[in-house]
């Protein structure tokens, strides 16, 4: 993999794991993290660029829809579970 593809796949990880941060829902939370992290450990051993390329295009298309999502949820916020409040604990 070319150096300048790496760092545009690292730079695409992180912002697709900080986006998924911003889920009000813990569910959603941390299952888009787990889905995430996931693909990209199934998909680590690609060297073809094309591929590369297409998985990073398909990447971005998701952050697209996590972007969606977040903003549709933070527009209907429910109360925390207890699991997520640490003053209850």
């Amino acid at each position: 993999m070319a150096a300048s593809s790496r760092a545009e796949v690292l730079r695409i990880y992180r912002v697709l794991l900080r986006e998924s941060q911003r889920f009000a829902a813990y569910g959603y939370r941390t299952y888009a993290i787990r889905r995430i992290r996931d693909a990209f450990r199934e998909n680590k051993h690609i060297k073809d660029s094309a591929e590369i390329q297409k998985l990073v295009n398909k990447a971005k298309e998701n952050l697209d829809i996590i972007h969606r999502q977040v903003t549709i949820g933070q527009m209907y916020s429910t109360q925390k579970l207890v699991i997520e409040n640490p003053e209850n604990t």
